[in-house]
């Protein structure tokens, strides 16, 4: 069975950084997009960037600059290294991929999510 376990999470100061992974396990042949949502109390959920297999990245408008996404393809894994951090981008960090696994179909998975708190 597929799992992605994010990590990298905690609370940091305004104009601080942070830097999540997900690591994507189990019975996998191939990734494609994977992302990084994130939502907070209150608001819908957000995508905050994605990167597609050949490299193509998008990004939020409001982190546009700060953020970076990145894939380690051989270790399964996706980076969210976060800059100049704000207040508002306080939120439940979410890993999501498009998986082809064992089921022989592209399914998207989730992480269970990281809190990211940015607070002085």
């Amino acid at each position: 069975q597929v799992q992605l376990l994010e990590s990298g999470g905690g609370l940091v100061q305004p104009g601080g950084s942070l830097r999540l992974s997900c690591a994507a396990s189990g019975r996998i042949f191939s990734i494609n997009t994977m992302a990084w949502y994130r939502q907070a109390p209150g608001k819908e959920r957000e995508l905050v960037a994605r990167i597609a297999s050949g490299g193509t990245t998008n990004y939020a408008d409001s982190v546009k600059g700060r953020f970076t996404i990145s894939r380690d393809n051989a270790k399964n894994t996706v980076y969210l290294q976060m800059d100049s951090l704000k207040p508002e981008d306080t939120a439940v960090y979410v890993c999501n991929a498009h998986i082809l696994a064992h089921t022989l179909s592209w399914d998207p998975y989730w992480g269970q999510g990281t809190q990211v708190t940015v607070s002085s």
